[in-house]
């Protein structure tokens, strides 16, 4: 009795002094919040006409731009006084350090030096033929639904597979790593380890957006989403250590002229570009910032890519006079087996308003670390520049290039949007060789539900039918 009345009073004790350690830390975080809401309330008196104050949150120090002139002073140039800012970045980042999205300065600007020639149109020309491979098993699997149904028109919900598509050609443009889903492996039931990692990570990241309590790493980390957003970054950075630790050794092992003796006449892939570029001082990238980028790519790159790609079927499918166009284009360019992607003017310009009306990433954001003035304060959209509301590709003729930046601008664009842009060209054209996309009229217009990525609330669903007479 007297040694169970001490446990407890033990237990008591400890559990205790964990509640006051939670008052503790909560307390800490109330002040960092209530000196920086005083911080950017005194940046406000600088106005001539202070904005008046929300009486719930108050002052969040943030401006929306919408104006072009105005967007080139935060984007343009190394000298503007700003730096990245990713709101979304400090609920988790799934990467053992800082890759090009969130580094700054020195590290930021030798990494993009580095990394630049990984993204070079002669290396993305020969990964064509891993998206055009990769594109043709999902088309297969489509195809094989709609024969299922009777030849006929199959409804599909298109951003899953087309997120397990994009998974797909980075796995195997990064680490030359085959994923599981060949046409011998179910696509929905059978990803690798890695695949199923990268997804739980970003459903944790938008699930732990919408749970304020847990925005906290302290308290996030005891709980169990937590844990499992831990396990699902432990196997996502072994698999990346793993791969750069034997690349790293094999290379090594060969030499430089042998190494590159071995992969002539075959493409590199992003992990091999990596391990053998050097700086102007002849150093080369550490294991742990090869493996950062790499995981970064990956993360960021997957869904932004198969978004873009979902609501793009889903414009054609809203105008099938456009999707028709686009559809001779491609016939036109397949007839001649001809591989350069430049020779789909209308589909590119297609690709363009997609993006426009729904871009992956709904805002680009940066930091101001200096004063930049605007003319007159007035932030929101001026009748000049309003955009167009409806779905027309000849928006993109004649456009200031600052009032389109689906890939942000200046020198901290996204390094990787040749690559994704080719990838959607590839996508889309084999799509339209094989099927037509349609609109479900039984179902209401999808309602945009803006995440990580631009998704749709309840999926995004079409018609595919398959064209008469393609195998």
């Amino acid at each position: 009795m007297a040694v169970a009345t001490a446990l407890g009073s033990l237990g008591a004790v400890a559990l205790g002094t964990f509640v006051v350690a939670l008052l503790l830390r909560w307390l800490w975080d109330a002040l960092v919040a209530v000196t920086r809401f005083r911080a950017t309330c005194r940046q406000l008196n600088k106005f001539p006409i202070p904005p008046w104050r929300n009486w719930l949150l108050g002052h969040t120090g943030t401006s929306s731009l919408c104006v072009p002139r105005w967007i080139c002073v935060c984007h343009r140039g190394q000298g503007t006084g700003t730096t990245p800012w990713v709101p979304s970045a400090d609920l988790g980042v799934p990467s053992p350090g800082e890759g090009l999205l969130l580094s700054n300065g020195q590290r930021w600007a030798r990494h993009r030096r580095l990394l630049t020639p990984a993204f070079h149109g002669d290396v993305l020309r020969n990964y064509l033929g891993i998206f055009n491979q990769s594109t043709r098993v999902l088309l297969a699997k489509w195809g094989a639904a709609a024969a299922a149904a009777g030849g006929g028109p199959v409804e599909l919900e298109v951003l899953q597979p087309l997120s397990l598509l994009t998974l797909d050609t980075l796995q195997k443009c990064i680490f030359s790593h085959e994923s599981h889903l060949s046409p011998h492996c179910p696509w929905y039931r059978q990803p690798s380890k890695y695949i199923q990692a990268i997804l739980e990570l970003s459903s944790l990241v938008v699930r732990r957006q919408l749970q304020p309590l847990l925005h906290p790493w302290w308290l996030y980390s005891l709980s169990s989403d937590g844990r499992r957003f831990a396990r699902a970054c432990a196997t996502v950075h072994a698999f990346t250590a793993d791969v750069v630790q034997r690349r790293r050794r094999a290379l090594a092992c060969l030499g430089h002229q042998a190494w590159l003796d071995g992969h002539r006449g075959r493409s590199m892939d992003f992990i091999d570009l990596l391990l053998l570029t050097k700086d102007e001082n002849g150093h080369t990238l550490s294991d742990e910032d090869i493996a950062a980028e790499a995981d970064t790519f990956m993360f960021e790159g997957h869904d932004t890519t198969a978004s873009g790609l979902a609501w793009l079927f889903y414009n054609l499918a809203s105008h099938p006079e456009h999707q028709e166009r686009c559809r001779q284009e491609v016939q036109e360019l397949l007839a001649g087996r001809d591989t350069d992607l430049s020779q789909l003017p209308f589909t590119t310009m297609c690709i363009k308003e997609s993006l426009r009306l729904h871009p992956p990433v709904t805002a680009v954001s940066r930091r101001c670390t200096e004063d930049i003035p605007l003319r007159d304060g007035r932030c929101h959209h001026p009748p000049s520049s309003a955009p167009e509301v409806g779905f027309s590709p000849e928006n993109s003729k004649g456009r200031s290039p600052s009032s389109f930046i689906p890939f942000s601008a200046g020198p901290r664009n996204c390094i990787g949007q040749s690559f994704a842009m080719a990838e959607m060209k590839v996508a889309v054209a084999l799509t339209l060789s094989r099927f037509v996309l349609r609109r479900d009229n039984a179902r209401p217009p999808p309602r945009r539900k803006p995440e990580l990525i631009l998704r749709a609330q309840d999926g995004l669903w079409l018609l595919l039918e398959p064209l008469v007479g393609v195998a």
